[in-house]
């Protein structure tokens, strides 16, 4: 029941023409997806995630992100790993159920109205863990949906 309420497709962000990375989130972590230019070595790629800033590249270029984070992860806890032809960083919420707008600070937002999807999806997903075996993937909100983190009493 869970899966049903996974997102359900990423968000993109672009600069001008060119998709720079796409990104989803649950409850518990931003999942941002770079894909990766043809023919350069493996090794060659790093990835660098502080507390409030994330940094993605090719050893030896300038940075391809470099960039401070919506909101604040845990480092312990977040990792990338390179699949196929993409990265793959799996940035940990410090603030768990926070709902991200974006991952990287003040850049490529999502508009009011995929904001308010995303609340609601990620409240619904509160509601299921709190409530196992119950399935609240048909479940609708009417009005403005609350931030999923104000139900989480004190889980962090």
């Amino acid at each position: 029941m869970a899966e049903k309420l996974a997102p359900e497709k990423r968000h993109s962000f672009f600069n001008g023409e060119q998709k720079v990375f796409e990104w989803d989130q649950t409850l518990d972590e931003v999942n941002m997806y770079i894909d990766l230019p043809p023919n350069v070595p493996k090794k060659l790629y790093y990835c660098k995630i502080q507390s409030g800033h994330v940094e993605v590249g090719i050893k030896g270029n300038p940075p391809y992100l470099n960039h401070d984070l919506a909101c604040p992860v845990k480092t312990d806890s977040s990792f990338w790993t390179l699949e196929d032809e993409v990265m793959h960083v799996t940035l940990q919420k410090r603030d768990k159920g926070k709902t991200w707008s974006s991952p990287i600070l003040g850049q490529g937002l999502l508009d009011p109205y995929a904001a308010d999807l995303e609340q609601k999806r990620l409240m619904l997903q509160r509601f299921q863990e709190e409530n196992p075996g119950f399935d609240f993937s048909q479940a609708q909100f009417s009005g403005t949906c609350p931030d999923p983190r104000s139900f989480m009493g004190g889980i962090s």
